[in-house]
């Protein structure tokens, strides 16, 4: 007599690190470890695995939540109500790491990094007196998310009621309100990183304290505060970055490191005093955001081409030009990473280091001291490099040991102040490079300004493409019909219809050509159009066809070029 299905006893379930071993994610030596580690450290099993680098986080969320039955939710764009945040408070949601999503009813949804945690589903329960019904995510996504979500429960405004309420005059004066200031300090750098902000402006007023956000290039989001609490967040600020509080008569640089979430920025702070206080610009940055790849920071592949000739040769120099906020560091950093560094010896000098780069030596600039960019040069010149990245080159001092180590035999990177590629020669010369030395050293020249994204959420194709470019004189592609887009605004964009934004170029080869009108002038004219002859396509041109491409929009690039 056969058995039915109800009767058979039960398959046991295979356990986590067998169902990994099965599956081929593991090896037995890698599951004996991490068990004896998880015994003795007295953690569960998966959390050792993800600790040692046996599985990624991603990988463990899976499975646990097949073994729960529990679905894999994606936080990343998830509206939360307001009312439902409040349910479960941020200590809870902190100390537990879930997040409530939704509420249908009687019945609470949350994001649960750990679904076999049923203290916490317990604890949400009581404390809420709903029923819970638990997903999960990775546990960094949902650190992340309970970071942001409730920061923004939590908002500026609030906070300097709350602060103003208590009349604080300066930091510490009162029991209890150093907290507050905490968080709003913290509250305003979270919400700037979080609109993908650059710099921060906190800016003393005659009658109110003014922050200002730049968000992709221009200053807006305007926070005015209360003139009694400027004392109070210049104070805290400058104690985050290590400043002098008590002074505040001499400009003063500094250095916070901050995380939101599981982001991890820096931010360099800068002090000046003015009529009506210190003035404190934070810049940010955000290492996460940045991609070393030419495509990604909107280089062409014939402008790639001809950075990287000069890149794979032995010696010269290469600059790369623009005003400040540019992007030009990036670019360096980019055009530094085309370098083989496991058989050349790669240094650097930098105020600040911005980025970590393996196998290259990195030193941090320090003028108080008396380690300049030209005497950090010269001892540099002594540790047999091949390739050189300097920061920037400020005074003439800089720029002849930097034209003369190119002239010895090794490759130099740098940045310089000028408005276009050819600008760089009269600006060199200008500094007292000779012409001569200029001429023989100098590779390639780099120019660039950054553009402002039409935003992917709200494009729309223009319907008045003639109008707009007879108006702004623009003549319409020879090689195609000209078609234009523009953002109408969005949720996602600010309404400002832009979102991020990408470089333009324009880039300078030097040969043989125009190393006569460099010795003999410069002669600008003639430098421009040899160097067009040759295939040097200006900022504008490179703009104009990015627009017409769809990337841009031709006012943005006028604005920036031209404006």
């Amino acid at each position: 007599m056969s058995t039915s299905l109800s009767e058979q006893a039960p398959v046991k379930p295979k356990r986590l690190g067998d169902r990994l071993v099965a599956d081929g994610l593991l090896v037995d030596d890698q599951l004996n470890l991490a068990l004896k580690e998880s015994q003795r450290l007295g953690k569960f099993l998966g959390e050792t695995l993800v600790n040692l680098g046996f599985i990624t986080e991603e990988i463990l969320t899976t499975y646990l939540a097949t073994e729960s039955q529990a679905s894999v939710l994606d936080l990343s764009d998830y509206f939360i109500p307001p009312d439902v945040l409040e349910l479960v408070p941020h200590e809870l949601s902190s100390q537990f790491q879930l997040l409530p999503l939704g509420r249908d009813g009687n019945l609470l949804k949350i994001a649960l990094a750990d679904t076999y945690n049923v203290m916490a589903v317990d604890t949400v329960e009581r404390v809420t007196g709903l029923n819970v019904e638990v997903v999960t995510a990775p546990p960094q996504t949902i650190a992340d998310a309970i970071e942001r979500y409730y920061a923004q429960s939590e908002t500026i405004t609030n906070l300097v009621d709350q602060l103003a309420k208590q009349g604080i005059g300066v930091l510490g004066e009162q029991s209890g309100t150093e907290a507050p200031m905490i968080r709003l300090c913290n509250q305003i750098i979270t919400f700037a990183i979080q609109i993908r902000s650059t710099d921060i402006h906190v800016e003393p007023d005659e009658q109110y304290l003014r922050i200002r956000i730049r968000v992709d290039g221009l200053l807006g989001r305007e926070i005015l505060i209360p003139k009694a609490l400027q004392a109070s967040i210049i104070a805290r600020l400058k104690l985050m970055a290590t400043l002098n509080v008590t002074e505040k008569r001499l400009p003063q640089d500094g250095r916070i490191p901050f995380t939101s979430g599981t982001k991890r920025v820096d931010l360099r702070v800068s002090t000046l005093p003015t009529n009506f206080g210190e003035s404190l610009v934070m810049r940010i940055l955000d290492k996460s955001a940045v991609h070393l790849e030419f495509s990604a920071l909107g280089f062409t592949e014939h402008n790639q081409q001809r950075v990287q000739t000069v890149v794979q040769r032995p010696y010269g120099i290469l600059l790369v030009t623009g005003p400040t906020g540019s992007g030009k560091t990036t670019t360096l950093y980019t055009s530094l990473r085309g370098v083989n560094a496991q058989e050349k010896g790669v240094f650097t000098l930098e105020d600040p280091v911005e980025y970590q780069m393996p196998m290259v030596r990195q030193t941090q600039v320090n003028p108080g001291i008396g380690m300049t960019f030209a005497a950090g040069l010269r001892a540099l010149l002594r540790q047999d490099p091949d390739v050189i990245m300097v920061g920037e080159i400020r005074d003439l001092e800089t720029a002849d040991l930097a034209m003369r180590a190119a002239m010895t035999g090794h490759l130099v990177f740098s940045t310089l102040h000028t408005n276009d590629a050819v600008g760089a020669i009269p600006r060199l010369i200008d500094m007292g490079v000779e012409p001569y030395l200029l001429a023989s050293a100098l590779s390639g020249v780099v120019a660039q300004r950054l553009v402002r994204l039409i935003c992917q959420g709200c494009k729309e194709e223009r319907t008045d493409v003639d109008v707009v470019l007879k108006a702004l004189k623009i003549p319409p592609p020879v090689d195609q019909e000209p078609r234009l887009w523009i953002g109408k605004g969005c949720r996602a964009c600010g309404m400002t219809g832009f979102r991020g934004r990408q470089g333009i170029f324009e880039v300078l080869l030097m040969n043989e050509h125009i190393h006569l009108p460099i010795v003999q002038g410069p002669d600008l004219p003639a430098i421009r159009a040899i160097a067009n002859r040759d295939g040097m396509q200006t900022m504008k041109e490179d703009g104009l066809a990015k627009a017409f491409q769809g990337i841009t929009t031709v006012e943005e690039v006028l604005r920036v070029v031209d404006g």
